[in-house]
């Protein structure tokens, strides 16, 4: 395994056709959207998801590739495996005291050993780190990845779909509608948005929890591919356009991350023509500054 050295700024676009990309619970699952500009957002947890469900796909029983949130996971009894796997046994009083502070939880130099094997264990928590101090208690890590949300390049509009199923799920509703039989129901969808989300690395912070460079070459893997082992009904067609990498020359870094971004604009070519394609999109990329090297990672 080789340490990070580079800091690392990245730029993802990505798009929608007919479908939902990221659904808001709160608003009957509508695609979440900004009320003031009308522009599209996908959160960055729903961005982290659809990485770990890719790494979880394609390194399947690797030990150190594992998911600590991933679907149906009880947390507290992973924290508590982590301590297992050191022999610690949290029903007793830790080395050189009477008792323990609190009955099944780690103390002082336990915790330590805890959150390193966390680390160590599970991609997603040297990757994007994690809360661990319930139960056992493993701590907190900050991790070295960072996304912010999706934002749509131009304002989105959501239809509204009527679907019908035809089929009832019980005898009393078949009665009801004299064998008819038919249940009725809404789909929201976004005709076509083209997103746009900034990502951060940090060397100094893949240090503490162990991300590599083999872990980071998995990162790239899973957001080119992350969408395509991700379909729905619901989602449409959603697909990886562009992965745009400015890489540093320095651990520090040589140009502030904003400034970078502000290289990479995303016009529509024809702006009385509705945006329902990539292809009217233009994407202008400026020369990267001294000590900042652009690598394109798109398909």
């Amino acid at each position: 395994m080789s340490d990070l050295k580079n800091r690392y700024d990245f730029v993802m676009l990505f798009d929608v056709k007919d479908g939902n990309p990221n659904g808001d619970p709160d608003a009957g699952n509508l695609p979440r959207i900004d009320p003031e500009t009308s522009q599209g957002l996908v959160t960055d947890v729903c961005l982290k998801r659809k990485v770990r469900n890719y790494v979880l796909l394609s390194k399947s029983g690797q030990p150190t590739y594992d998911i600590f949130v991933k679907e149906k996971a009880v947390l507290n009894n992973l924290i508590a495996g982590a301590y297992a796997a050191h022999g610690i046994n949290l029903d007793e009083p830790p080395k050189g005291k009477i008792k323990r502070a609190e009955k099944g939880h780690g103390e002082g130099g336990e915790v330590d050993t805890a959150r390193m094997e966390m680390c160590k264990t599970y991609f997603d928590v040297r990757t994007f780190g994690a809360v661990m101090s319930t139960g056992p208690n493993a701590g907190q890590v900050r991790g070295p990845v960072q996304f912010t949300f999706g934002r749509s390049i131009d304002p989105i509009v959501t239809l509204e779909h009527s679907i019908t199923r035809m089929a009832v799920a019980t005898v009393e509703e078949a009665a009801k509608q004299g064998g008819e039989n038919r249940t009725m129901g809404r789909k929201n969808t976004v005709p076509y948005g083209l997103y746009r989300a900034h990502g951060f690395i940090s060397p100094q912070l893949a240090a503490q929890t162990g991300f590599t460079e083999q872990d980071l070459s998995v990162l790239w893997e899973a957001l080119e591919h992350m969408f395509e082992h991700d379909r729905s009904a619901a989602r449409g067609l959603m697909s990886l356009r562009r992965l745009l990498v400015f890489r540093h020359a320095s651990a520090l870094g040589n140009a502030p991350a904003h400034r970078l971004f502000d290289l990479i604009r995303v016009e529509r070519k024809d702006m009385l023509r509705t945006p329902r394609d990539f292809s009217d999109y233009a994407v202008n990329i400026a020369a990267a500054p001294a000590g900042v090297e652009l690598l394109d990672r798109s398909f």
